[in-house]
């Protein structure tokens, strides 16, 4: 088997299963929302072992350590020996905390939003 030395990033998102699709790994590097060295990348960016890959998935940033390169679709199970999760537990949380958010209440009937009462909810949205 061939060792590779560096690999495109969507193509390894894709392969660890961060991402379902090559499609949309490639996406998620052209809208930005994928970071090497503090850095926002285009798919066809090649990263190495060690590299330190941040993807944003709002509301968490997850992290990951490049510890081996693939250019093949790996099983889950095999995927754990190819990328490392160091995302700390306090982004994890976040996704407890935003199911647990309540964002106001319209009582029901009373209608669509004025854009006033719009603009109040979105305020209150820390999502947003």
């Amino acid at each position: 088997m061939e060792e590779l030395n560096e690999t495109r990033i969507d193509k390894w998102l894709w392969a660890v299963r961060i991402f379902k699709t090559r499609t949309k790994a490639a996406a998620a590097c052209k809208k930005g929302r994928v970071i090497i060295d503090n850095v926002q990348v285009k798919p066809s960016r090649m990263i190495r072992r060690g590299d330190r890959v941040e993807v944003k998935s709002p509301p968490v940033v997850y992290t990951y350590v490049v510890k081996e390169l693939t250019g093949k679709r790996l099983s889950a199970r095999l995927a754990d020996n190819y990328a490392e999760n160091v995302t700390p537990s306090d982004e994890i949380d976040k996704l407890k905390r935003k199911s647990t958010v309540i964002f106001g209440r319209r009582d029901p009937g009373s209608g669509r939003p004025t854009k006033k009462e719009r603009r109040i909810m979105d305020r209150l949205n820390p999502y947003k």
